[in-house]
Protein backbone atom coordinates (compact mmCIF):
# COMPACT_ATOMS: atom_id res chain seq x y z
CA UNK A 1 0.00 0.00 0.00
CA UNK A 2 2.65 2.20 1.06
CA UNK A 3 4.67 1.73 -2.90
CA UNK A 4 1.42 2.76 -4.17
CA UNK A 5 0.88 5.91 -2.23
CA UNK A 6 4.58 7.17 -2.69
CA UNK A 7 4.22 6.21 -6.67
CA UNK A 8 0.78 8.31 -6.60
CA UNK A 9 2.69 11.30 -4.41
CA UNK A 10 5.69 11.25 -6.88
CA UNK A 11 3.65 10.97 -10.46
CA UNK A 12 1.23 14.08 -8.86
CA UNK A 13 4.46 16.10 -7.85
CA UNK A 14 6.19 15.74 -11.40
CA UNK A 15 2.61 16.40 -13.29
CA UNK A 16 2.00 19.51 -10.95
CA UNK A 17 5.45 20.70 -10.44
CA UNK A 18 5.57 22.47 -13.95
CA UNK A 19 7.37 21.27 -17.05
CA UNK A 20 11.08 22.33 -17.98
CA UNK A 21 11.26 25.21 -20.80
CA UNK A 22 13.43 24.63 -23.64
CA UNK A 23 16.65 26.73 -24.10
CA UNK A 24 16.31 28.74 -27.19
CA UNK A 25 18.85 31.54 -28.37
CA UNK A 26 21.54 30.17 -27.03
CA UNK A 27 25.74 31.09 -28.30
CA UNK A 28 26.44 29.28 -31.24
CA UNK A 29 23.16 28.13 -32.55
CA UNK A 30 22.34 28.62 -35.94
CA UNK A 31 19.07 29.49 -37.69
CA UNK A 32 17.90 29.81 -41.20
CA UNK A 33 15.10 32.54 -41.86
CA UNK A 34 13.37 32.86 -45.17
CA UNK A 35 11.44 35.79 -45.35
CA UNK A 36 8.61 37.83 -47.95
CA UNK A 37 7.55 41.34 -47.42
CA UNK A 38 6.05 44.96 -48.80
CA UNK A 39 8.56 47.93 -49.76
CA UNK A 40 6.30 50.68 -49.55
CA UNK A 41 3.17 50.52 -52.10
CA UNK A 42 4.73 49.97 -55.41
CA UNK A 43 7.35 47.20 -54.31
CA UNK A 44 8.15 44.14 -52.45
CA UNK A 45 11.03 41.96 -50.82
CA UNK A 46 12.49 38.30 -50.86
CA UNK A 47 15.06 36.94 -48.59
CA UNK A 48 16.93 34.87 -46.75
CA UNK A 49 18.82 34.65 -43.80
CA UNK A 50 21.79 32.83 -41.37
CA UNK A 51 21.13 34.01 -37.74
CA UNK A 52 23.74 33.18 -35.54
CA UNK A 53 23.16 34.13 -31.78
CA UNK A 54 25.53 35.25 -29.37
CA UNK A 55 25.38 35.78 -25.67
CA UNK A 56 22.36 36.99 -24.08
CA UNK A 57 20.51 36.24 -27.00
CA UNK A 58 21.83 38.59 -29.32
CA UNK A 59 22.66 37.60 -32.92
CA UNK A 60 24.87 37.86 -35.79
CA UNK A 61 23.43 38.11 -39.02
CA UNK A 62 23.95 36.91 -43.02
CA UNK A 63 21.58 37.49 -45.49
CA UNK A 64 20.76 37.94 -49.14
CA UNK A 65 17.69 39.91 -50.80
CA UNK A 66 15.85 40.68 -53.81
CA UNK A 67 13.93 43.87 -53.46
CA UNK A 68 12.07 44.55 -56.73
CA UNK A 69 9.56 48.54 -57.17
CA UNK A 70 7.82 49.08 -60.42
CA UNK A 71 7.39 52.18 -61.32
CA UNK A 72 4.72 53.79 -63.84
CA UNK A 73 5.51 54.90 -67.29
CA UNK A 74 2.67 55.85 -69.50
CA UNK A 75 0.47 52.52 -69.60
CA UNK A 76 3.17 49.94 -68.40
CA UNK A 77 5.59 50.42 -65.71
CA UNK A 78 9.31 49.63 -65.37
CA UNK A 79 10.80 47.73 -62.91
CA UNK A 80 13.90 48.61 -60.67
CA UNK A 81 15.88 45.80 -58.67
CA UNK A 82 18.14 45.14 -56.42
CA UNK A 83 20.27 42.57 -55.31
CA UNK A 84 21.94 43.41 -51.93
CA UNK A 85 23.84 40.92 -49.14
CA UNK A 86 24.10 42.02 -45.67
CA UNK A 87 25.88 41.34 -42.35
CA UNK A 88 24.90 42.77 -38.97
CA UNK A 89 24.57 42.24 -35.79
CA UNK A 90 21.11 42.40 -33.63
CA UNK A 91 20.67 43.19 -29.86
CA UNK A 92 18.15 41.55 -27.80
CA UNK A 93 16.23 44.27 -25.85
CA UNK A 94 13.34 42.48 -24.95
CA UNK A 95 12.45 38.51 -23.89
CA UNK A 96 9.93 36.75 -22.10
CA UNK A 97 10.65 34.58 -19.00
CA UNK A 98 9.60 31.69 -21.01
CA UNK A 99 12.07 32.82 -24.01
CA UNK A 100 9.11 32.19 -26.81
CA UNK A 101 9.25 36.10 -27.85
CA UNK A 102 12.45 37.95 -28.64
CA UNK A 103 12.42 41.68 -29.69
CA UNK A 104 15.36 42.77 -31.41
CA UNK A 105 17.23 46.12 -32.37
CA UNK A 106 19.77 45.60 -34.84
CA UNK A 107 22.01 47.22 -37.68
CA UNK A 108 23.59 46.00 -41.15
CA UNK A 109 26.20 46.93 -43.57
CA UNK A 110 24.63 46.15 -47.01
CA UNK A 111 26.29 46.11 -50.73
CA UNK A 112 25.13 44.69 -54.00
CA UNK A 113 24.09 45.50 -57.64
CA UNK A 114 20.64 47.78 -59.00
CA UNK A 115 18.72 46.97 -62.33
CA UNK A 116 16.60 48.84 -63.84
CA UNK A 117 14.20 47.70 -66.97
CA UNK A 118 17.05 45.09 -66.67
CA UNK A 119 19.25 46.92 -68.51
CA UNK A 120 17.43 47.73 -71.33
CA UNK A 121 17.72 51.65 -72.28
CA UNK A 122 15.61 52.17 -75.11
CA UNK A 123 11.53 52.22 -73.97
CA UNK A 124 8.89 50.43 -76.31
CA UNK A 125 8.47 53.72 -77.95
CA UNK A 126 11.18 54.94 -78.38
CA UNK A 127 12.15 56.89 -75.09
CA UNK A 128 15.71 56.45 -73.42
CA UNK A 129 16.46 55.68 -69.66
CA UNK A 130 19.27 57.95 -68.05
CA UNK A 131 19.32 55.34 -65.26
CA UNK A 132 21.33 52.54 -65.61
CA UNK A 133 22.42 49.81 -63.71
CA UNK A 134 24.92 50.61 -60.38
CA UNK A 135 27.07 49.09 -57.18
CA UNK A 136 24.97 50.39 -54.45
CA UNK A 137 25.88 50.16 -51.09
CA UNK A 138 24.50 51.62 -48.04
CA UNK A 139 23.22 49.95 -44.28
CA UNK A 140 20.03 49.39 -42.61
CA UNK A 141 18.43 49.78 -39.06
CA UNK A 142 15.98 46.81 -38.25
CA UNK A 143 13.38 46.04 -35.53
CA UNK A 144 12.71 42.25 -35.55
CA UNK A 145 10.37 39.96 -33.80
CA UNK A 146 10.58 36.07 -32.67
CA UNK A 147 8.01 33.85 -31.60
CA UNK A 148 9.24 30.36 -31.09
CA UNK A 149 6.25 27.86 -32.10
CA UNK A 150 8.14 24.80 -30.88
CA UNK A 151 12.19 24.78 -29.85
CA UNK A 152 13.55 24.52 -34.17
CA UNK A 153 10.52 27.02 -36.01
CA UNK A 154 9.77 30.77 -35.28
CA UNK A 155 7.55 32.97 -37.05
CA UNK A 156 9.37 36.07 -37.67
CA UNK A 157 8.52 39.82 -38.17
CA UNK A 158 10.03 42.43 -38.91
CA UNK A 159 10.21 46.53 -39.64
CA UNK A 160 13.45 48.20 -41.53
CA UNK A 161 14.81 50.86 -43.03
CA UNK A 162 17.04 50.42 -45.89
CA UNK A 163 19.43 53.51 -46.91
CA UNK A 164 21.25 52.81 -50.11
CA UNK A 165 23.84 54.82 -52.01
CA UNK A 166 24.63 54.67 -55.72
CA UNK A 167 21.78 53.59 -57.36
CA UNK A 168 18.98 55.49 -58.59
CA UNK A 169 15.86 54.22 -57.11
CA UNK A 170 16.80 56.75 -54.37
CA UNK A 171 18.49 56.62 -50.51
CA UNK A 172 15.66 55.73 -48.35
CA UNK A 173 13.44 51.88 -48.43
CA UNK A 174 10.68 51.19 -45.86
CA UNK A 175 10.33 47.72 -45.72
CA UNK A 176 7.75 45.33 -43.41
CA UNK A 177 7.93 41.55 -43.70
CA UNK A 178 7.27 38.46 -42.24
CA UNK A 179 9.40 35.18 -42.61
CA UNK A 180 10.12 31.73 -40.95
CA UNK A 181 13.14 30.55 -39.19
CA UNK A 182 14.17 26.91 -38.56
CA UNK A 183 17.00 26.49 -35.83
CA UNK A 184 19.10 24.11 -37.47
CA UNK A 185 22.20 22.72 -34.59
Amino acid sequence: MKGKVLFIVTLLSVLLAGRAEAQRCLPKMRGIELKAGLNGADGYVLGATLSSYAKGGNKWVYGVEYLQTNHDYRSTTIPAAQFTAEGGFYYNFLSDAKKMVFLYAGASALAGYETVNWGKKTLYDGARLNNGDAFVYGCAATLDMEVYLADFIALTASLRERFLWGGSMGVCHTEFGIGVKFIIN
